[in-house]
């Protein structure tokens, strides 16, 4: 994999964020919008909740604070347009800094994948570790579509986050439902402790009921710890 950096300039802190071209296995240019000259930082709104997500944050202990952009957001929702329009769920991997108790999403990882309607399996995922290492970045959560279904996590979707949420508490999911009128995008995370046991106990695979938390609890809730911030940088690496 060979890298050129076409533009740099100063992200939050004292990262600094590069567009870049990736010319193997697949040319790939992409650049990010332009900054503010001052950042706009606006807590995450939260939708109306269903009846297997809450607004309010189960876990006792406090978490880190979490910036990431809207544009990448939706420049990630662009970049998945061709697979929306088959009904092809996309999936991408978040990566951060930390700095002075925050974490910044500065980088956006699409890897090669296999793809279905009401899946996305990421391959070759070492290559997302490799960028993440080299950068010394979190592994911050991932994003991915529902091109025809709704906002929500599957259970399938739960077991793919409850790895990333034992690495970094902090960690987050994405959910992009462009059909979905009544929310079309959705920031979500397993409960603690209720939500992480159940899933921690159960050993089946592919799309399947979860039972309920002993305390009633939901298995998983809406994020209260993330923010949008306007004047935040980010790199998309598309591997596909």
């Amino acid at each position: 994999m060979s890298l050129h950096t076409i533009s740099e300039w100063p992200c939050a802190g004292r990262v600094t964020a590069h567009a870049v071209t990736l010319s193997s296995p697949s040319p790939v240019l992409f650049l990010t919008a332009k900054a503010p000259q001052g950042a706009l930082v606006t807590h995450v709104s939260v939708a109306d909740s269903d009846k297997q997500s809450n607004t309010e944050p189960s876990v006792s202990n406090v978490l880190q604070d979490v910036h990431i952009s809207a544009q990448l957001m939706e420049d990630f929702l662009e970049l998945a347009k061709e697979n929306t329009d088959k009904d092809l769920e996309t999936c991408g991997v978040l990566s951060a800094f930390l700095e002075n108790g925050t974490f910044y999403v500065t980088t956006l990882i699409i890897p090669k994948q296999d793809s279905t309607s009401s899946s996305c399996q990421a391959l070759n995922e070492e290559d997302a570790f490799a960028i993440q290492n080299e950068r010394s970045l979190f592994p911050m959560g991932w994003i991915h579509t529902h091109p025809s279904q709704s906002c929500f996590m599957s259970s399938v979707d739960l077991h793919t986050h409850y790895s990333y949420q034992m690495m970094v508490p902090e960690a987050f999911a994405i959910v992009l439902a462009p059909t979905d009128s009544s929310r079309s995008y959705g920031i979500f995370r397993l409960t603690e402790p209720s939500g992480m046991s159940v899933l921690k106990e159960c050993q089946e695979t592919g799309f399947h009921p979860h039972k309920e938390p002993a305390d009633g609890s939901p298995i998983y809730e809406h994020c209260s710890h993330v923010y949008t911030n306007s004047n935040l940088r980010f790199e998309i690496f598309d591997l596909r």
